[in-house]
């Protein structure tokens, strides 16, 4: 469940500095662990277990963060001059401690699209992770990833909601790995259901576009604030609100802990 940054830190993360890296590297950080795969569509779920760095509505050219002075829009993370929407932007930070497991926020059918570095390596997240882990604090001023590092778009179609948003994937230095589980474009999946891993440090964002005329169907409340640690498919970060005439044919449930594919 959700945590303040100190209490995860105090609770989680202090006992395993004393474990040796190369047992953390293999041992540790492939885990996966079983966890009940809750089905509620009032929610967006964290995608990603990590640090909620930022939570934001903006316009597609307005700044999400500013790293020393230069600032990082919608249209620079999707690296699509053309992106036209106001959208929710939901920000988690995966550590080295938190499993990489990525899971569908909410149900619908899934097509990916990777996007290289823009240079000839991924600047490191380490600097950003120091930060978070030893000074119990957010600073993004070296960042410079987010402008720069390998990442996939997925764009997920909710029919419930009759629109799209989007998971996008941004890759650390070490190794520049993203890999789906599965390789078919537009496959459906299940509310909360692992879907991707990245390896070592990296982040997650998740991008809800304000569309019309959804937005007058559909209300969307981000329910977090910045500096939380997040599970991924445990923790809503998103409610959405329906109108009442479609209240009724939501359901909430939890369903039996996942058979892992």
């Amino acid at each position: 469940m959700a945590k303040h940054l100190e209490e995860w830190v105090t609770c989680e993360v202090r006992g395993l500095k004393e474990k040796g890296l190369r047992w953390l590297s293999t041992e540790y950080f492939f885990r996966d662990p079983a966890r009940p795969m809750f089905s509620d569509s009032t929610y967006f779920f964290a995608p990603a277990d990590g640090i909620l760095l930022y939570q934001q509505t903006v316009m597609p050219d307005d700044p999400i963060v500013e790293i020393k002075g230069k600032t990082y829009s919608l249209r620079d993370a999707m690296r699509d001059p053309a992106y036209n929407y106001q959208s929710i932007v939901v920000g988690i930070f995966m550590t080295f401690f938190d499993v990489h497991v990525n899971r569908v926020p909410f149900a619908g059918y899934l097509s990916y699209k990777e996007l290289e570095a823009i240079h000839t390596y991924n600047y490191p997240m380490l600097p950003v992770e120091k930060t978070l882990v030893e000074d119990i604090c957010i600073n993004l001023n070296e960042a410079h990833y987010l402008h720069s590092n390998q990442r996939m778009i997925n764009k997920i179609y909710a029919p419930a909601l009759r629109q799209h948003y989007y998971v996008l994937q941004i890759a650390d230095y070490d190794v520049d790995s993203i890999m789906p589980f599965h390789l078919k474009q537009n496959r459906s999946f299940a509310q909360n259901q692992r879907f991707s891993q990245i390896r070592y440090g990296s982040q997650v964002d998740l991008i809800v576009p304000l569309m019309v005329p959804s937005t007058v169907r559909f209300g969307f409340v981000p329910d977090l604030q910045p500096g939380m640690h997040l599970e991924a498919g445990v923790d809503p970060v998103i409610q959405i609100e329906f109108p009442k005439s479609d209240s009724g044919r939501f359901r909430k449930q939890a369903t039996q802990y996942e058979p892992h594919e």
